[in-house]
């Protein structure tokens, strides 16, 4: 089962066949995410073909540390883009650096 790990915290975990693979990310489906680890950043960003990012910083509740722009995800994809990925990944967030997805 794929998770998305920081420091030994889980902030997100969801059966295989309910995530989605992306230009070599993994996305989870908002459900399995916990929220209380993520604040919305105001970094923006528009992909060419997903759309406008919202990006998020991920906060650590063993470190009080937190992470800027270390998730994203996708709140209202360009209608073409659903045709690309071939599901619909609205609000599927991805996780890159200190947060370890396995």
């Amino acid at each position: 089962m794929p998770q998305a790990v920081l420091n030994g915290t889980v902030i997100a975990e969801a059966p295989e066949s309910d995530v989605l693979h992306i230009e070599g990310n993994v996305y989870f489906p908002p459900s399995s995410v916990k929220s209380e680890y993520l604040a919305e950043s105001p970094t923006p960003y528009t992909c060419p073909w997903k759309g406008e990012c919202q990006y998020f910083t991920v906060l650590d509740p063993s470190t009080s540390q937190s992470y800027q722009d270390r998730a994203w995800s996708y709140p209202h994809p360009y209608p073409t883009a659903f045709d690309r990925v071939g599901a619909d990944f609205s609000d599927y967030v991805a996780f890159w650096k200190e947060v370890q997805v396995s």
